[in-house]
């Protein structure tokens, strides 16, 4: 596999806002899984955040994600809880959003 730099910073980009999350209990490990986007659009925005939470926090992408690509999101946010809510916003103006993921089985995930 022929790995481009700016895929490789992308990985890097993606895991890098949810790592310096405080606030990490003796018991909660990170959650790894490979975001990629199959769509015809690019992803300009994601977001992640627990179930259990009222809002979707911050943007963790620092560029988009162009149709073919993938990266690595790493989330370290201290938690014990592996369902997560999910939002993908692209470039053409459209909205994914996907309630109570379980995370730590999951992988991956893909936008078609």
């Amino acid at each position: 596999m022929n790995l481009s730099l700016p895929k490789v910073l992308l990985a890097t980009a993606l895991a890098l806002p949810v790592v310096s999350m405080l606030g990490q209990s003796a018991l909660a490990e990170d959650l790894a899984f490979t975001l990629k986007n199959s769509s015809n659009s690019p992803l300009v925005e994601f977001y992640v955040e627990a179930s259990a939470d009222a809002n979707w926090g911050e943007n963790l992408l620092s560029e988009s994600v162009s149709p073919g690509e993938a990266g690595t999101v790493t989330i370290a946010d201290g938690r014990t809880t592996c369902t997560y809510d999910i939002l993908g916003v692209f470039a053409d103006g459209s909205k994914l959003d996907e309630r109570q993921i379980n995370l730590c089985e999951l992988g991956s995930y893909t936008y078609k």
